[in-house]
């Protein structure tokens, strides 16, 4: 077995089941090994009933001190039992699992474990494991992987299949030098792949995933470093002049640009004057006024008789800056057109041609500006959102349509300075570190669970008084697995909870995207007054007129994420709101989310989360979504990356291309693996 085998070569994996996983982005045999656990089952030693906590998820050995009762509510069926030990008794539940009536018997003893909630004033244990004793205490040792899952893939199906690939493959190639690997004491690769899935113990973990997530950074600071050695300074086509269109811009705006905004403006449009290819990143925390920064940049390729993209994540946010574009274009004389997947075929042959024979100056839209058919004229900047990294395999595509086109990559995301270089290493980094005046801070509270009747009258409030909000929930459907609200559930609660002819709809990643963009552009326009949604709505959308943001389970999320959620709001002329509902009684949760409640300051908010998360924080909370690494976090791992990238700054050139020589499928899998990043 190798591993870029398809996973059909794994007994028990047909055609059905391997669809399946395709879907959880597992194709390969090498895909399967770095499907990582998202957390571990650890069984813990029963206690008595009268030591129960709640909000725990314990385990206790009791006896049935009755038969089994049904009870139905609507489509759901509710068992309940009563079980007691020499402390004391205690209620179990489990739902729709009507035959546990006909197995429970009274008088029989069982390890039951299950979280404990509290019902009505008493303490209940919800969905218990069922374990006979001995077999129970067989999985005290063990700590069982819990895998990401789609529907029709089991947590067991996974499992199974990763023993047997670690049974039958090779996995001794290394390409991490011994002399790094021993500098670094990093534990034997074969090792960590072993143990990160099947731990002996919590110690081995830490040190398999620490091996295996330095692969991860090393790797790519590797490929970085191969890409800047091949790409020598790019001479510039499009060597630009200053124009005055941008200085009336300036001065037609109806507030001054902020100091940190002019001093960017600046070091743009040297790039562009000067004789080589700019590759900058405007790093900006949200509302400091990038886009206006990117309005300069295309009005000065235009003037100079050059084309200019502006791709960004979502359609309905191309459709957003298509629109508050026209004005500008007017005003300057140019023309622009707007390109996205759910055009017409018409509306895209014509889009082409208008591109192709230079009718239009400035194209705005998603990845449908790089697909094969787009051919541009005199094609001079390309500016990017940050889920739209320009890497390799983007910049190859426009050049084999002819040119090398200055590229501007802006990012909101609060990355602290020192890890921005490692990542972002081939590009000049410029900070929109100042927000404008006018911009009203946001008001921002921590509460617990008892505030949500309170926190749902102010949202009414709000829409009462023509405004709109969001509700943020960390999860699409209910799971047995993880208590947290959830985006159906609660979409139907608000719509009970709050007055009739308050409109409430849900909106989530596993939509199609034509349903996405509809309700995004529905909430846009107006029409939804409250959108429920996961974390998809992070970017993508401006609504001005947006003034709440409650996040529901806020611990769950990372507080960069949460700061970026938070940017939804604020972006109006009205006061904002963000509420943070934290649904754990954790010190550790609550001081975390103090951060954000004491400030909106992005990069503060960034170091701050760093200085709090220990090396055992590690299956977290996951906030870097944009960056391609599978276990790895810049935030959560940003000690591993910065001694990754020291590690490969300290090779020597020819140790660089031994390691490519000797691993020729290396450059591709890396390249392949971060195709958005590098």
């Amino acid at each position: 077995m190798e591993a870029n085998d398809k996973i059909k070569v794994i007994k028990g994996i047909g055609e059905k089941t391997e669809k399946l996983f395709y879907k959880l982005g597992i194709e390969t045999v090498q895909d399967l090994l770095e499907h990582y656990p998202r957390g571990y089952e650890e069984f813990e030693r029963p206690v008595m009933i009268s030591s129960i906590a709640e909000g725990a998820t314990m385990a206790i050995e009791a006896s049935i001190t009755m038969t089994p009762k049904i009870k139905r509510i609507r489509n759901l069926q509710i068992v309940s039992v009563q079980v007691k030990d020499a402390s004391g008794v205690m209620n179990l539940t489990w739902f729709n699992m009507p035959f546990l009536q006909k197995t429970l018997h009274s008088g029989y003893h069982y390890i039951f474990r299950g979280k404990v909630i509290r019902k009505n004033g008493v303490l209940v244990m919800e969905q218990p494991g069922i374990y006979e004793r001995e077999n129970y205490y067989k999985l005290l040792k063990i700590m069982q992987p819990i895998y990401p899952l789609t529907q029709g893939v089991t947590n067991t199906m996974i499992s199974k299949s990763i023993k047997q690939v670690l049974s039958e493959i090779d996995l001794a190639k290394d390409y991490i030098p011994k002399p790094v690997a021993k500098e670094y004491q990093l534990m034997d690769r074969t090792k960590a792949i072993k143990e990160v899935h099947f731990p002996k113990d919590r110690d081995s973990m830490m040190k398999a995933r620490q091996r295996l997530v330095f692969d991860e950074f090393f790797l790519y600071s590797l490929a970085l470093r191969k890409l800047k050695a091949k790409k020598t300074v790019s001479l510039s086509e499009y060597r630009m002049t200053v124009c005055e269109e941008c200085e009336e811009l300036i001065q037609s705006l109806p507030y001054s640009l902020t100091g940190a905004q002019l001093r960017v403006w600046q070091e743009i449009r040297q790039d562009l004057q000067s004789e080589y290819v700019m590759n900058r990143l405007i790093q900006g925390d949200v509302g400091s006024g990038k886009t206006v920064l990117a309005i300069l940049a295309l009005i000065m390729a235009v003037k100079n008789g050059c084309q200019a993209c502006f791709m960004v994540p979502t359609e309905v946010l191309a459709k957003q800056h298509y629109r508050s574009l026209e004005d500008i274009a007017r005003q300057f004389g140019f023309s622009i057109s707007l390109l996205v997947g759910s055009m017409t075929a018409k509306e895209k042959r014509e889009a082409y041609e208008r591109i192709k024979s230079h009718k239009t100056d400035i194209i705005i839209g998603t990845h449908a500006l790089i697909q094969e058919k787009v051919e541009y004229d005199r094609l001079g900047l390309v500016i990017t959102d940050e889920q739209h990294r320009f890497g390799v395999k983007q910049r190859e595509a426009l050049m084999n349509k002819g040119g090398n086109p200055h590229v501007l990559v802006m990012s909101a995301t609060p990355i602290p300075r020192t890890l921005a270089i490692i990542l972002y290493g081939d590009l000049d980094i410029s900070i929109v570190d100042e927000l404008p005046a006018q911009r009203l801070p946001i008001k921002n509270c921590v509460v617990d669970t008892n505030y949500r009747p309170k926190a749902y009258r102010f949202i009414a409030k709000q829409v009462e008084e023509g405004r709109q909000s969001y509700v943020i929930c960390p999860m699409v459907e209910e799971s047995e697995e993880v208590e947290a609200e959830n985006v159906m559930e609660y979409t139907q609660r608000l719509q009970e909870e709050l007055p009739t002819g308050i409109s409430v709809e849900y909106l989530h990643g596993k939509m199609k995207p034509k349903d996405k963009n509809e309700v995004m552009e529905r909430f846009a326009e107006g029409e939804i007054q409250v959108l429920v949604s996961t974390t998809v709505v992070e970017v993508g959308v401006n609504v001005p007129n947006a003034t709440v943001m409650m996040v529901e389970n806020a611990e769950r999320f990372g507080l960069a994420q949460l700061h970026q959620l938070r940017g939804r709001v604020g972006r109006g002329k009205h006061q904002s709101y963000c509420i943070f509902v934290c649904g754990s009684s954790s010190k550790d949760a609550w001081e975390r989310l103090e951060i954000l409640n004491k400030s909106n300051d992005g990069f503060f908010i960034a170091s701050e989360d760093l200085k709090l998360r220990g090396p055992g924080d590690i299956f977290g909370i996951r906030q870097s979504g944009d960056m391609d690494f599978k276990l790895g976090d810049i935030y959560n791992d940003a000690s591993i990356l910065k001694v990754a990238a020291e590690a490969v700054k300290s090779l020597k050139d020819e140790e660089v291309d031994g390691i490519f020589e000797k691993n020729p499928y290396l450059e591709e899998h890396i390249l392949n693996r971060n195709s958005n990043t590098l």
